[in-house]
């Protein structure tokens, strides 16, 4: 009979795959990882040879991703859907009422299967007048309790990389891709965000921020409408809606991997740059 993992050392490997997971790198592995390795939380305990099979891919993935995680190549899949014409202009007076229609017209939204698992749904918040708005992935857990954007761990993280920038978590706009917690927290499926940012769309063409800060792969995938490396979207600005929009790292890829910090720094501060702030007089950026 085949051997089994210790309970401790089996939690210790599922939870490497599930940060792995959750990054999007699930194409590192000869098999998915919702597949290889996830099914051993409810499992009594895998054979001792697959889960050796399983750290040498967990290994393998973390020797490719040696730049870092969220610049490895994204797998192709279908065609995005056109984006929606830019809609004309709304008078600022008018903005925060053009909104609440939006998120009105989504009402207690079924159109994807994301709502099956929702608790609240998470639509956006901060200045209808921004003059500059984040784009992040979904909501988690956090974000699902409260029907906020960004209020967990990485939202306080967000908070703090809005203050380094010298501005308040009330002067920006704050939204997601998909309004609904996907499972687990795990990456929206095209069918889903195609669903969904539709209306996201709308909301960046009410508020018509100067500068757009994509926060991570997913967002700026869907934003711009191609997969590419993030390696390949940063350092620069692009044009979008016309607006300026820079890419950088999600708040909650920061928190598992700090050092990439002061790349993300960078980026923000190509945004003050396009916004006329000043620099803070330290560049340490956000903790």
């Amino acid at each position: 009979m085949a051997r089994h993992l210790d309970p401790a050392t089996r939690d210790a490997l599922v939870e490497r795959v599930r940060f792995y997971r959750d990054l999007g790198l699930s194409e590192f592995y000869r098999r998915p990882v919702d597949e290889a390795l996830l099914a051993a939380e409810t499992a009594e305990g895998a054979p001792e040879e697959r889960a050796a099979t399983q750290l040498a891919e967990v290994q393998s993935a973390k020797s490719q991703a040696a730049l870092s995680l969220e610049d490895q190549p994204i797998s192709a899949r279908k065609p995005f859907p056109a984006p929606p014409q830019i809609a004309a202009g709304v008078p600022a007076g008018d903005r925060a009422a053009a909104l609440k229609m939006i998120r009105e017209e989504i009402g207690d939204c079924t159109r994807c299967a994301l709502h099956k698992g929702r608790n609240k749904l998470v639509f956006a918040d901060g200045d209808p007048n921004a003059r500059l708005m984040f784009v992040g992935e979904g909501p988690g857990a956090d974000e699902d309790a409260q029907g906020l954007p960004f209020v967990g761990r990485a939202g306080q993280l967000l908070n703090n990389m809005i203050a380094a920038m010298g501005l308040k978590r009330e002067e920006v706009y704050i939204a997601n891709v998909v309004k609904c917690r996907p499972p687990g927290n795990r990456t929206p499926e095209p069918e889903e965000a195609n669903t969904c940012s539709p209306f996201l769309f709308r909301q960046i063409d009410v508020v018509r921020p100067q500068v757009l800060v994509a926060l991570g792969a997913t967002a700026a995938t869907y934003l711009l409408g191609h997969r590419q490396p993030l390696a390949g979207l940063r350092g620069r600005v692009h044009a979008f809606r016309g607006m300026q929009l820079i890419v950088t790292y999600h708040p909650a890829y920061l928190l598992r991997d700090p050092r990439q910090k002061k790349e993300a720094w960078a980026d923000l501060q190509m945004a003050m740059k396009e916004l006329g702030l000043k620099k803070a007089a330290s560049t340490a950026g956000p903790e």
